[in-house]
């Protein structure tokens, strides 16, 4: 049984994704399984594919639409469902408005990508318990 979290990327700037993606896949244990650039491809891969992730990394500025309309979308989501914001403006206002739409963390991409490691190894380790028990 694969115990990687299951990652969806939104985020519109390729060399941010790679570099995200590979640095995820290397210290923590997710598995990208798809990314969006813009609201509109995001928030259809999410609703048409609801069983297949377990964690939605999304920047709020995108090449179309906002994140925060793909936060929306995720409102819905599974219990065990994760949504984390990644941007360059983690404001307090931002911070406010993220946890309006239920997102579990907002992490701000200068300065938290520590933090953001070590919210996956902990969701990791949180789905290897469940699984263990089951």
């Amino acid at each position: 049984m694969d115990l990687r979290l299951k990652t969806y990327i939104v985020e519109d700037n390729v060399t941010i994704r790679e570099n995200l993606v590979g640095t995820l896949e290397e210290l923590t244990c997710i598995s990208t399984i798809g990314f969006a650039e813009t609201e509109a491809e995001a928030t259809q891969w999410l609703s048409e594919n609801g069983d297949e992730w377990e964690l939605a990394i999304i920047d709020l500025f995108l090449k179309q639409g906002s994140g925060l309309g793909v936060l929306q979308a995720c409102m819905s989501r599974r219990p065990g469902q994760k949504v984390v914001v990644l941007s360059n403006y983690a404001t307090p206002d931002i911070r406010k408005r993220c946890a309006q739409f239920g997102v579990d963390a907002v992490f701000d991409k200068s300065n938290e990508i520590d933090g953001l490691i070590d919210f996956c190894i902990s969701q990791t380790a949180t789905q290897r318990q469940t699984a263990s028990r089951n």
